[in-house]
């Protein structure tokens, strides 16, 4: 069975990106030395990637070439992708696409991106453990992590590391 994994940063007051979906604060914590956690060594044991639209979106709009070649790509969405940047499959049901990814042996699964789609899986019991990398910014707004919907869990802490430039990541189990 397919683990469904999180790994994220957020801004020290829980934001993902600014309200205008901009990432520039983020983008001067790249090169950061994350040893055995680096984006590169999590993505080698990923075998399929989830993403919401607005996810999609912002990666198919970046000039960078498509990341996830390696990977089973859906997105969840109700509006068809025309011209899509790399192969993708689509899907709106996620209570099916949950069963359909536990089904899954092949590989873990990783939520790309936004708090809504993370948080729709976490409502279900469908994020077995989540990796947020800290970053000491302030944006005073934006995207939330966690979309406020009445949730309410207890995660177990796994680990929590200073790393460089005053990030921490913190590694939950649900």
């Amino acid at each position: 069975m397919a683990r469904i994994l999180g790994y994220i940063a957020a801004s020290l007051d829980g934001m993902i990106a600014t309200e205008d979906d901009n990432l520039e604060w983020l983008f001067k914590y790249d090169g950061m030395n994350l040893g055995e956690h680096d984006y590169r060594t999590f993505l080698q044991r990923i075998r399929t990637v989830v993403m919401g639209r607005s996810t999609y979106d912002f990666i198919e709009n970046e000039p960078s070439p498509w990341a996830y070649h390696e990977q089973r790509v859906i997105v969840v969405t109700s509006r068809p992708i025309e011209n899509p940047k790399g192969p993708i499959e689509v899907r709106s049901d996620i209570g099916a696409l949950v069963s359909e990814l536990r089904m899954l042996d092949d590989g873990d699964v990783w939520m790309v991106g936004g708090g809504q789609l993370q948080m729709a899986f976490l409502e279900r019991g469908a994020l077995d453990e989540i990796e947020i990398y800290l970053i000491p910014e302030m944006l005073g707004g934006g995207r939330p992590l966690f979309p406020a919907t009445g949730f309410r869990a207890s995660p177990t802490l796994v680990s929590a590391q200073a790393l460089d430039k005053g990030c921490v990541r913190l590694h939950y189990r649900f």
